[in-house]
């Protein structure tokens, strides 16, 4: 039995301590918010928060979770007015969806170490993430207006 904090409730899981974090979110607790995209974690539609670090969860096994705090991109906000999330809506960033989550969880951490990141910093925190639709040029932007929020 491996005991999770995750989103700030305390679960008990009984699964394979090997078991990806991803499945374990999915499949046994019912969040379903992260996504599966690779599986090896070249893509970030898995992004969640371990501590704080953006973890990929498709490849970070369960027993890496013990005793820490999981957030996924159903916890970053019981309301779902992250500066993130608001940002995402009023710009219209999503076009398929598919890897906004994962996106939305980087972006997070990048804002959490750096409050006013320039086009670069966006640039660079965000290149372990793939966007199929393309939508990068929203994405930054989205990122910007959340970072003036968040300043503001």
């Amino acid at each position: 039995m491996i005991t999770l904090t995750i989103n700030k409730k305390i679960h008990k899981i009984e699964a394979d301590p090997n078991t990806p974090l991803l499945w374990v979110l999915r499949d046994i607790v019912g969040l379903v918010g992260t996504k599966y995209g690779c599986g090896v974690a070249q893509c970030g539609a898995c992004v969640v928060h371990l501590d704080g670090e953006a973890v990929r969860s498709c490849v970070t096994k369960l027993s890496r979770a013990q005793g820490k705090k999981v957030v996924t991109i159903e916890g970053l906000s019981e309301t779902g007015t992250h500066p993130l999330q608001k940002a995402w809506l009023d710009l219209d960033v999503s076009q398929c969806g598919y890897c906004q989550a994962g996106q939305i969880m980087s972006a997070a951490v990048l804002l959490k170490e750096n409050k006013n990141p320039t086009e670069q910093d966006i640039d660079d925190a965000m290149s372990g993430n793939i966007c199929r639709c393309g939508t990068y040029l929203r994405i930054r932007e989205a990122i910007q207006l959340a970072a003036k929020e968040q300043e503001g």
